[in-house]
């Protein structure tokens, strides 16, 4: 095996077998379902506390119509504000004044208490008192069942949508699931080219701090030395990468086994003598037939080999560079000088895909799609709309092109910086190293 590969193969195992890899592989998935689903889950609990809001209605229209909830009980006041204002009762949660008719006097509202006001009190006032105000509206037209009327002209609408493909063939597509699809591209590789490119810098300034590089330069050149690391921690990166993809198939997959329909109908159906007929009848309900139908339509094939490709492009761009950094500096702290630069590219590309989702094939979508460095998260946004294959090509030509002038210039910066040791070079002196030729 060449000197390169067992620094690779030296790279990829010793990473690998860590339990810190391990443990964020097989539990990140699992994390993050928790993250999203769990807030959710708890912002649905409520509390079996009834809070008090007393209702100071100087109109005298508005404090009778205040409908009570499991969370708050509207009192009419039995006091001025004052006496409020003094009162050490601690069941009451709120106090609200109004003065005014609403409907002349917005401003004549207003909620009082003794300690920060939370969102969920403020907004079931404004909806209360938006309903209040509405219907008095309403009610001063004197038409007849006006509020009903405007009831059932509300139409709630979602229109179907439909992809040809080049064969004449129609299959159901939805504009959801693709933005769904493109946003989750974008942040894996978003997150990933950051973390291990961090991760090659980490390791180059260790091994130089260490001193551990200047009896590994004695047998193997520093620009292999660089690649080693580059590739190997790359290669971790697509494990990790390819087996969360794994446990997401799987941990989706169960949870429609479990949650996505009846058992007891799904009993029947598999203990029905008529199997054909069983078949038949799931084959053909309206809403599996479009969920398959969209299922078809997502290039599945096409989205991994680009993730693949992209992942790959842009990482070795951002790992080389970051390396050249590593291998400059001697403190973590000197590295924000060259770090903040990549960082702002890093983050741009990150935010301008988030934007390009509403808009795929927008101006910012469309040159972010082609500018190296944010081509890698930015184009995983639009693939999923089927941009032209020319800008697709240009896309990948740029980036790999990039990435090799990336690689190149940092093996000249490693090869010089790996072995300077006390101050930190200036960007003079790291353009010095790049035109010394050997």
């Amino acid at each position: 095996m060449s000197k390169l590969g067992l620094i690779i193969k030296r790279e990829y195992l010793q990473r690998v077998s860590k339990k810190s890899f391990l443990l964020l592989t097989f539990l990140a998935p699992v994390l993050f379902a928790a993250m999203v689903f769990v807030p959710l889950w708890l912002a649905t609990l409520k509390s079996d506390e009834v809070k008090n809001i007393v209702v100071l209605d100087q109109v005298g229209k508005y404090a009778a119509a205040f409908k009570n909830t499991d969370e708050y009980r509207f009192l009419p006041a039995e006091g001025d504000m004052e006496e409020y204002r003094k009162s050490e009762d601690k069941e009451i949660e709120a106090f609200l004044s109004i003065s005014d008719d609403l409907l002349t006097h917005p401003e004549a509202a207003t909620l009082y208490s003794k300690k920060q006001i939370p969102m969920g009190l403020k907004r079931e006032v404004n909806n209360q008192l938006s309903a209040m105000l509405e219907q008095e509206k309403l009610d001063s037209y004197q038409i007849p069942d006006l509020k009903q009327i405007i009831d059932d002209c509300k139409v709630s609408f979602d229109i179907q949508t439909v992809k040809w493909e080049d064969d004449g063939s129609e299959s159901s597509s939805s504009a959801e699931v693709m933005t769904a699809i493109g946003f989750v591209s974008t942040f894996v590789i978003y997150m990933f080219i950051l973390m291990y490119g961090s991760m090659v810098m980490q390791g180059v300034m260790e091994e130089k701090t260490n001193r551990i590089v200047e009896l590994m330069v004695s047998s193997v050149k520093p620009f292999d030395l660089m690649m080693g690391k580059i590739v190997g921690i790359g290669m971790v990166g697509l494990t990790q990468v390819f087996l969360w993809g794994i446990l997401t198939v799987v941990l989706v997959s169960g949870s429609l086994f479990l949650f996505g329909g009846d058992a007891t109908q799904t009993a029947d159906l598999m203990m029905s003598s008529n199997m054909n007929q069983a078949a038949m009848m799931t084959s053909t309900d309206p809403t599996v037939l479009k969920i398959q139908d969209i299922i078809h339509s997502i290039p599945i094939a096409t989205l991994g080999i680009n993730f693949l490709l992209y992942f790959i492009g842009g990482y070795i761009l951002y790992a080389s560079l970051f390396a050249a950094i590593g291998s400059a500096i001697n403190q973590p702290e000197d590295a924000n000088q060259f770090m903040t630069p990549m960082m702002i590219f890093i983050l741009f590309g990150f935010y301008a895909g988030i934007y390009s989702v509403e808009n795929p094939d927008g101006p910012l979508a469309f040159w972010c799609s082609l500018i190296p460095f944010t081509s890698p998260i930015v184009m995983m946004v639009r693939l999923p709309y089927d941009i032209p294959l020319w800008e697709h090509i240009l896309s990948l030509v740029l980036l790999f092109v990039a990435a090799y002038g990336c690689v190149w210039i940092s093996g000249k910066i490693y090869r010089t910086g790996i072995l300077m040791y006390g101050k930190k070079p200036s960007i003079a002196e790291l353009i010095r190293w790049i035109k010394y030729k050997a």
